[in-house]
């Protein structure tokens, strides 16, 4: 059995996916920078879960790329 017999995933499905965390990452950051009250300004509300949103649908198409 090779190598990439063992792997379920190719080279490019875990950059795409690193990426998509990487992503995530910079949404929930983006939302802690909202300095309205418990966090219900443009950065808590709109642009932060828009851009996590965009990194969790990355995940998905990472997941179902042929490699």
């Amino acid at each position: 059995m090779t190598n990439k017999e063992k792997l379920p995933f190719g080279k490019t499905n875990y950059l795409v996916m690193l990426l998509g965390i990487a992503i995530i990452l910079i949404g929930f950051f983006i939302m802690s920078l909202d300095k309205e009250e418990f966090g219900f300004g443009f950065l808590g509300l709109t642009l932060g879960p828009i851009i996590v949103l965009a990194g969790f649908t990355i995940e998905f198409f990472a997941i179902l790329k042929k490699s």
